[in-house]
């Protein structure tokens, strides 16, 4: 696919966007559970960890819980609804053993590495992550694909989450280039659409969460037909 358009430089987030978050979150519980004693199974645990969890993720992103709460609040208050008795200590083995394992799982999203494989020939692929940055060079390296990006910009190394217009300034100054040449493909309206837009950078919104339409810019479910959009830009 020859780069036809004026994009030169797409920015990709990771989580829900290239790597399948909610299915390897899953399977890491499952490995989790098979070595404690739980009075209820992974899949009963997930109906009501997910959404607490979707929660002090956006409450992160808007500086209104920390990377330490963050960690520890989720399964606090998904065992307090579950009615599971626990202490301090076994919260913070709990999540130590979930950061741990976490990054080891592998899935993608169908077509990733084709899409990066064929993109990485004619656009630079750099990463915008609000992730832990430990976690997330992980996540790229076992999952294979770390090798199609050239910068992982993430939130602890920046200073700031996105939908800052700061994170987003950051990664063009780093780059040394301009709002309208780029691209940011990321799942979350608010912190990739809508953050990237407010700086100039152009969006496809992957939508693999079902958040509401919007005509702010296109919308995806698989990336069947990226190549043809991206070169509408």
């Amino acid at each position: 696919m020859e780069n036809s358009n004026k994009i030169k430089t797409i920015f990709f987030d990771l989580d829900h966007t290239l790597w399948d978050f909610e299915e390897n979150s899953k399977l890491t519980f499952r490995d989790i559970f098979n070595d404690y004693d739980f009075p209820f199974d992974y899949l009963h645990f997930l109906k009501f960890y997910v959404p607490i969890n979707h929660k002090y993720w956006n409450l992160y992103s808007k500086n209104e819980v920390s990377k330490s709460e963050l960690r520890t609040v989720r399964f606090r208050e998904t065992f307090d609804i579950l009615d599971f008795k626990y202490n301090t200590q076994f919260l913070d083995q709990i999540s130590n053993d979930y950061i741990r394992i976490l990054p080891t799982k592998t899935n993608l999203f169908k077509g990733v590495k084709e899409m990066l494989e064929i993109l990485f020939l004619n656009y630079n692929l750099h990463i915008i992550t609000n992730g832990f940055q430990e976690v997330q060079l992980k996540k790229l390296k076992l999952s294979g694909i770390s090798k199609y990006f050239g910068k992982i910009i993430t939130s602890e190394n920046t200073g700031e989450k996105k939908p800052s217009p700061k994170i987003f300034k950051y990664a063009l100054n780093l780059i040394d280039d301009i709002a309208e040449d780029c691209l940011m493909i990321g799942d979350n309206f608010v912190a990739d659409i809508s953050g990237a837009r407010n700086v100039g950078i152009n969006a496809i919104h992957f939508n693999s969460n079902n958040e509401e339409y919007h005509d702010i810019c296109p919308i995806i479910y698989s990336y069947n037909n990226i190549y043809e959009l991206i070169n509408k830009f």
